[in-house]
């Protein structure tokens, strides 16, 4: 097997990176759509549910934006998938692969213009969230570990997006189950605590990675306690959220660059 030196991935993954950013520069229709929706979902959430939702001594849209904050870090997941099916089944990715270029450039381009463009997007998304009423209670380290954690999981999401789109058979098979990632946040606690939940669906609810990185932004930022009684993921929210974000990475880059590097084979 060839070893890349990493200055050609980085070489070649930044062209692809600029492809992918002018791309976005080019359909704005997308970036306005996929940054929209978290916020009417936020609005939607925290003033037609907040009051039927209301928690005991903590308020709703404090505990709410944090989550929503996670839950548009989580659809990485369908961006990720989206964009690579368009390219692999459009003819993108065979071009790529004719070129002399590392052959994980062109996922690890398309992860990371992903990753910036979140950032930029998150900023539209709190400010909305501050004029609700939210408001970052940590210090300014714990804030800035909540934005890093943010920023990780949405990497690690964007792979698995990457991985799916890749071995999708289709644009349309990856757009259906792109929609159906919307079911993830809502079997976690991004939207509401799962100490009311079931037994059995508590405990699904509480592996689900968006659960640990839910709490533990919650808690850098000083808006929700950390349950105690949860699984060990959301009552270590930190050392979890890292987890899950490093344990996603380390399966779903290798078998990306892999399907990648095989193509339709």
């Amino acid at each position: 097997m060839e070893v890349v030196p990493l200055s050609a991935i980085l070489y070649d993954g930044t062209a692809v990176l600029g492809r992918h950013l002018r791309r976005i520069r080019h359909a704005p229709a997308i970036l306005v759509m996929t940054q929209t929706m978290p916020i009417v979902f936020l609005l939607f959430f925290g003033y037609v549910f907040g009051s039927a939702l209301a928690m005991p001594g903590a308020d709703y849209r404090a505990y709410l934006v944090p989550g929503m904050i996670v839950a548009t870090a989580a659809n990485g997941i369908m961006t990720g998938m989206f964009t690579a099916a368009q390219d692999s089944h459009r003819g993108v990715m065979d071009r790529f692969r004719t070129m002399p270029m590392s052959r994980s450039a062109v996922p690890v381009g398309q992860a990371v213009a992903d990753l910036l463009t979140t950032a930029v997007g998150l900023v539209p998304l709190m400010l909305v969230g501050l004029a609700m009423g939210w408001r970052i209670e940590g210090g300014p380290l714990q804030a800035l570990g909540a934005f890093a954690l943010l920023l990780l999981f949405r990497f690690a999401s964007t792979w698995i997006g990457i991985l799916l789109g890749l071995a999708s058979q289709s644009e349309e098979a990856a757009g259906q189950l792109g929609g159906a990632t919307f079911m993830l946040p809502l079997l976690s606690n991004a939207y509401i605590p799962t100490d009311g939940l079931p037994g059995w669906l508590r405990t699904v609810a509480e592996w689900n990675p968006i659960s640990a990185v839910a709490t533990a932004v919650r808690d850098l930022f000083g808006n929700a306690p950390v349950p105690a009684d949860a699984a060990w993921p959301v009552a270590h929210p930190v050392a979890g959220a890292i987890g899950w974000s490093l344990v996603l990475l380390g399966v779903c880059v290798p078998l990306a660059v892999r399907r990648y590097t095989r193509g339709g084979r």
